[in-house]
């Protein structure tokens, strides 16, 4: 009986985190607002390098993954479907190109992903999104990665973040599914 009161500990805290973590991003969010900041603006959403050109019948325009769009080289944001986002566990600042071809054929690659690095935590939920919470960062998940394979809140998650760069998003790798006693 050791175990269970030490995951209802481990539980309990988890859920004061969490408690904290949301009243942290309230208040950051009426700072935010009050004082009209651009938290944005400090995530480096580089797209120099990146081209955007007409090769036979096709438009082809290399972008910066943002997590739920990208960011074209000729300005525009681009949608991007959630289950090619999820299956190539794409991370936030991977350079990808997109090739549209003259009947609207979209076409998807990836040419420079950005350095990488796991992590484990919890699979959380807030506000009807996937999360985790890894070294008191925040990240979003996909909803479709998390859907799709069934799991569940409080199992284990690895997820893969930019090793260098600050992040909103994580990309989940594997989940580790949690243990009935």
């Amino acid at each position: 009986m050791k175990n269970k009161n030490q995951l209802q500990a481990i539980k309990d805290f988890i859920v004061t985190a969490e408690k904290s973590l949301k009243n942290a991003k309230k208040l950051l969010n009426d700072i935010v607002k009050d004082n009209n900041i651009d938290l944005w603006k400090d995530i480096d959403l580089d797209t120099s390098g990146l081209h955007s050109y007409n090769s036979d019948e096709s438009t082809i325009v290399e972008w910066v993954f943002t997590w739920d769009e990208m960011l074209g080289a000729d300005g525009n944001k681009y949608p991007i479907p959630a289950n090619y986002a999820s299956k190539s566990k794409l991370v936030q600042w991977d350079k990808l190109k997109l090739t549209i071809n003259g009947n609207w054929k979209m076409l998807y690659k990836q040419i420079a992903p950005i350095e990488r690095e796991h992590k484990v935590w919890l699979l959380t939920e807030e506000k009807w999104k996937y999360q985790t919470l890894v070294e008191w960062v925040s990240y979003n998940l996909l909803t479709a990665a998390v859907t799709h394979f069934g799991w569940q809140i409080w199992d284990s998650v690895t997820v893969i973040v930019p090793k260098w760069k600050q992040a909103t998003f994580a990309a989940i790798d594997s989940i580790i599914p949690k243990q009935d006693s």
